[in-house]
């Protein structure tokens, strides 16, 4: 991962503006999931850790520009850009970030950067599909499940598909493999929305039902409710939860084991990805560690 970070210093040098440096220095680079993937899969190619740098990149302008969508105060338990420098400010920062990072995609083999830079389209339609989605409570787990894939999974699975690419090992299958990887890594994270406190998740407990977001467990909650409770699960949805409406849908929760139903939906998507990629003891390593993660 220094390889990565070396390069993604490089990088923000090139951009030559001080300000820049200074607002991406204070961001926190999280998990760095997709630049391990791609090491892990290309270990042996020089390009490898440049190809991880410009995926982190996109991923930071991503997050941007969903923190001012969300009006997020904060992001990994620090402060968002726009908390602290507005949102205009944290749109151009991702702007720049994005630019950038397409700009250095020219130095690959043009079906590599294809497979990037389409990526991001699916990303931005994710995006765009999650705010529309907010408006009124969402039922159907298969439009959720497609809004996950674009906004969440399919940066993961280009890059499994793109560093596959890179070392000449098989596409497809490495393509199966971060799809469900990125699906069963968000799916956690809607499970640690619920069950985690905010101190450990840096962010307010429970915040995606309170911006809108109707994540797997409420989805699965709906289906299993009476008609009465039905009702009152929507007319909480998309507004500030008090301690018994946050009480009420917990317990609901547990009587109808929502979370845990979930929870299995994203074991199933990893065991399928450790099944095509049974041959790759890291690979099936990092599965493994996402699925039993607490945070």
């Amino acid at each position: 991962m220094q390889r990565v970070e070396k390069e993604l210093a490089r990088l923000i040098e090139e951009i030559d503006y001080d300000e820049v440096t200074r607002l991406f220095s204070n961001l926190n680079g999280g998990k760095r999931l997709r630049a391990k993937l791609i090491l892990k899969i290309a270990s042996d190619n020089e390009q490898a850790p440049l190809l991880g740098a410009i995926v982190e990149m996109i991923h930071a302008a991503s997050l941007l520009h969903d923190d001012v969508i969300d009006d997020a105060m904060t992001r990994r338990g620090e402060s968002s850009v726009n908390a602290t420098e507005g949102s205009k400010t944290a749109v151009m920062l991702g702007d720049i970030l994005y630019s950038k990072a397409f700009s250095e995609l020219v130095v690959f083999d043009k079906e590599i950067a294809k497979i990037i830079a389409s990526s991001v389209t699916s990303l931005s339609k994710g995006e765009l599909l999650d705010v529309n989605m907010a408006k009124e409570f969402n039922e159907s787990e298969e439009t959720y499940l497609n809004m996950l894939y674009l906004k969440t999974a399919t940066l993961i699975e280009a890059s499994a598909a793109a560093s596959a690419m890179l070392a000449k090992k098989d596409v497809n299958t490495h393509k199966v493999y971060g799809k469900n990887l990125g699906l069963s890594f968000q799916i956690i994270d809607d499970i640690l929305d619920i069950t985690t406190d905010s101190k450990t998740l840096g962010k307010p407990a429970m915040n995606d039902f309170v911006e809108g977001k109707c994540t797997l467990p409420y989805i699965y909650l709906y289906e299993k409710l009476e008609e009465n409770d039905r009702k009152k699960l929507v007319s909480l949805h998309a507004k500030k939860l008090c301690a018994d409406e946050i009480s009420w849908i917990k317990e609901k929760m547990m009587t109808h084991q929502s979370v845990e139903e979930s929870f299995k939906l994203a074991e199933k998507l990893s065991l399928e990805a450790q099944s095509v990629m049974s041959g790759d003891e890291d690979l099936v390593n990092i599965l493994q560690t996402m699925i039993k993660r607490n945070y």
